[in-house]
């Protein structure tokens, strides 16, 4: 059984762990100034999530839009949930297929250290929520 019960409860989740993301100030600035779109298509269940470059700083965007991310990662909601509870690490992910990347992932792969925040936040939230650990 997926960990996701369905995409409002991955869109909840999710969408609470990327804003936390977000309102770090570093995060917030480091991503901005990438002036990058990157768009998260997942599937078990069907979802996307964007970070936006956004017009002064950047935006959360859960849902499908009519174009294409300059950064696509295709995955499942459980390697969703098993990166942010660290327990898939992008570089494996990727050389495994676990998640499909498309674009500058020299940018993405640069900003893998300023996800500590998230990382530190997610247990917490799975928690709230139910979900294991």
């Amino acid at each position: 059984m997926p960990v996701f019960k369905d995409t409002d409860h991955m869109y909840e989740v999710l969408g609470k762990l990327f804003t936390k993301l977000l309102e770090d100030e570093t995060v917030n600035k480091k991503f901005y100034d990438e002036n990058i779109n990157v768009q998260f298509v997942i599937n078990d269940p069907d979802g996307e999530i964007w970070l936006l470059h956004g017009t002064d700083k950047p935006e959360l965007f859960l849902g499908k839009r009519d174009e294409e991310g300059d950064v696509i990662m295709w995955l499942a909601g459980d390697d969703c949930h098993n990166f942010w509870l660290q327990k898939l690490k992008l570089p494996v992910a990727l050389a495994k297929r676990k998640i499909k990347a498309k674009g500058p992932m020299s940018k993405i792969l640069g900003m893998l250290p300023l996800l500590k925040p998230a990382y530190e936040a997610y247990p917490a939230i799975c928690e709230e929520y139910g979900l294991p650990t």
